[in-house]
């Protein structure tokens, strides 16, 4: 009989979201009329249609395929040229960053690079992770054995992890122990907390005194309205020899269903062999792509060059526009139901703490049953995340605006 990954077992109960569907799907059956009234605020999934300029760009990508002269097959597994190259300029060189197109590998998301890049790391690092955090750094890393059981608190041994709190902005200090890779979020999923450049320049600082990697996920840079806030982790001097930074289409241009992003790979950036060497990872990573991967469909990398066209900026802008319109709109309504609210500001999430002592999943099933609203329960996200909540501002504004009222019946 075949072994199976006993990793996996390690695994708590249920990955969060699918969980929140269940109690979802129970609640719908048993109560029709109240499912009809039902409006999700949960997972952050985008409501709102791509961009007109992306529609036209993948249409004609479509249209080349259908005949022979302008057919394409396989690709570069790195990606299109054209599309690294305009990601490397209007991303990065144009906010003074140095960039170069083949430090940009195109993907089908920053969720599933954030889980890939475990391949060309060692199993003998020693990681932090932010606590409340994104599930998905933890699992991959229980899934790819580099950490123990989890104890009674839901922390798993192996993994340092950094508390965040309204002390601390929601935003951590580095350890003072040395550790080997660090997963920092920002915008923050969940809290919807930024890192300010001095809070970034001293990760720079700790990760080049250690010899440690950041692994830096950008996905909801686009959001960031603060102009000292920076959008990416190479805006701080030297981030190049020690961070990797993952960014999405998904939540700026509305391609969760279609699926691209890319991983920012710097050449400069070196890891230890078990046998005391320094080598870079950038060639690793691109063996990694070539050997397990083709790269994203065509006319999906030809709807995500369209992003950074005039029409497509523009239309971005617009799009990004309304969901922060709609964050507005849900934390100036938490806040005037009396609620202690974060986030909402500079990202699309709204954090808020849970009133009368509520745990996290009481306040779920209360807000599902009483309001016929979803939203996610902060303890999801990690211990640090109980008694709070994640409202998410990705919906039409008819939505929002409802959920607002609802709020105040809370």
């Amino acid at each position: 009989m075949a072994y199976l990954n006993d990793n996996y077992l390690k695994l708590q109960a249920g990955y969060l979201f699918p969980e929140i569907a269940r109690r979802v799907r129970e609640f719908c059956d048993a109560n029709s009329e109240a499912a009809r009234r039902l409006i999700r605020c949960g997972i952050g999934d985008v409501t709102e249609p791509l961009p007109p300029a992306v529609i036209a760009a993948m249409h004609h990508a479509v249209d080349e395929q259908s005949v022979r002269e302008t057919f394409r097959g396989y690709g570069h597994e790195q990606g299109l040229e054209s599309l690294r190259e305009k990601i490397a300029q209007q991303d990065y060189r144009d906010r003074g960053v140095e960039m170069t197109a083949d430090e940009i590998f195109i993907s089908e998301g920053s969720k599933s690079d954030c889980g890939y890049i475990l391949d060309v790391l060692g199993d003998q690092n020693k990681i932090a992770i932010t606590d409340p955090v994104y599930p998905v750094y933890v699992d991959t890393n229980v899934m790819a054995g580099h950490t123990g059981a989890a104890g009674e608190g839901g922390r798993y041994h192996g993994i340092t992890y950094l508390p965040c709190g309204p002390q601390n902005g929601f935003a951590p200090e580095p350890p003072r122990e040395a550790v080997d890779v660090v997963y920092l979020c920002f915008p923050n999923n969940p809290t919807g907390a930024v890192a300010s450049r001095a809070q970034l320049n001293r990760w720079v600082e700790y990760a080049r005194e250690h010899e440690a990697i950041i692994l830096f996920d950008a996905a909801y840079e686009a959001y960031i309205s603060d102009p000292e806030v920076p959008h990416s982790i190479f805006e701080i001097p030297d981030a190049r020899e020690c961070a990797i930074e993952f960014r999405s289409f998904s939540k700026n241009a509305g391609f969760t269903g279609v699926r691209c992003g890319f991983t920012v790979m710097p050449k400069s950036l070196h890891a230890r062999t078990s046998d005391g060497r320094k080598l870079p990872l950038h060639p690793l990573w691109h063996r990694r792509w070539s050997t397990k991967a083709n790269s994203v469909s065509y006319p999906v990398q030809r709807g995500a060059e369209a992003v950074y066209t005039p029409d497509g900026r523009k239309e971005t802008r617009e799009l990004i526009d309304h969901y922060m319109g709609n964050a507005r709109i849900l934390r100036e309504a938490a806040a005037g139901a009396g609620l202690e609210v974060y986030g909402g500001v500079n990202a699309p999430y709204i954090w808020v703490k849970t009133p009368a002592g509520l745990t996290s999943w009481q306040l779920f099933d209360r807000m599902l049953h009483e309001l016929n609203v979803v939203i996610t329960p902060g303890s999801g996200f990690g211990s640090c995340g109980e008694g709070y909540f994640r409202i998410s501002a990705f919906n039409s504004r008819e939505n929002a605006e409802e959920v607002a009222r609802r709020l105040g019946n809370l």
